[in-house]
């Protein structure tokens, strides 16, 4: 796999704050990999060939909505749950609705959309995911606010201009409830039950739970 970095043009879509189901401004740069690597036959120079400045910022768009509808329709599942039964009501929904969900904003979006985490319960991050959400746990420890914590690249894939884009998630206050310091022991033992290698516990409200990762290959 070729890989070619790209951090975007200037982008201004990622407005106001995640529980608004919108996004912060946030600008990128423009990073190249060194020209030695095409002399010396590292990479083809067809990974070189940008995508249209159109057709990367209407992938952004398609990820950005993704990103807006997953987490909208998760969020609404787990609150009817939630009322409906409590947390013993709402674990089923991350554990069999939450990848199912996944699935359908992605067919719906064309990508693939999923979370992840330093301190996963169901996926653990690829390597590349870890390294992002490492960037945003250091952002975080220098101040920086976890709705203004966007990431994107994009890399050739087969061929392929790909689009790569992590948005951090907050812990909130009804994360705590299966995710905190104090889980209740048989809500805990739900969780295990269905995540024998869980770690996703331990949360205080204000940390990084994880992240949207969304991959979207760039139409012409």
């Amino acid at each position: 796999m070729a890989v070619r970095f790209v951090r975007g043009l200037q982008y201004a879509f990622w407005r106001k704050n995640f529980s608004s189901h919108t996004f912060k401004e946030f600008g990128m740069k423009t990073v190249r990999a060194p020209i030695a690597a095409v002399v010396l036959g590292m990479l083809p120079l067809a990974a070189f060939a940008n995508p249209s400045p159109e057709a990367e910022k209407a992938t952004m768009l398609r990820a950005q909505e993704a990103i807006k509808d997953y987490a909208v329709t998760l969020k609404t599942a787990l609150q009817t749950a939630m009322k409906a039964g409590g947390p013993m009501a709402a674990i089923p929904v991350c554990h069999t609705e939450a990848p199912k969900i996944a699935k359908d904003v992605g067919e719906k979006y064309g990508l693939e959309i999923h979370r992840t985490s330093l301190k996963p319960r169901a996926m653990a991050p690829t390597a590349w995911e870890k390294t992002v959400l490492e960037q945003f746990a250091a952002e975080k420890a220098a101040g920086k606010p976890i709705g203004d914590m966007v990431w994107h690249q994009v890399v050739e894939v087969q061929g392929q201009p790909t689009l790569r884009v992590m948005k951090a998630i907050p812990t909130d206050e009804v994360c705590l409830t299966c995710h905190g310091t104090q889980v209740a022991p048989a809500v805990l033992e739900k969780i295990r039950s269905l995540y024998p290698k869980d770690e996703a516990i331990g949360y205080e409200k204000g940390d990084i739970r994880g992240a949207f990762s969304v991959s979207a290959a760039i139409r012409p």
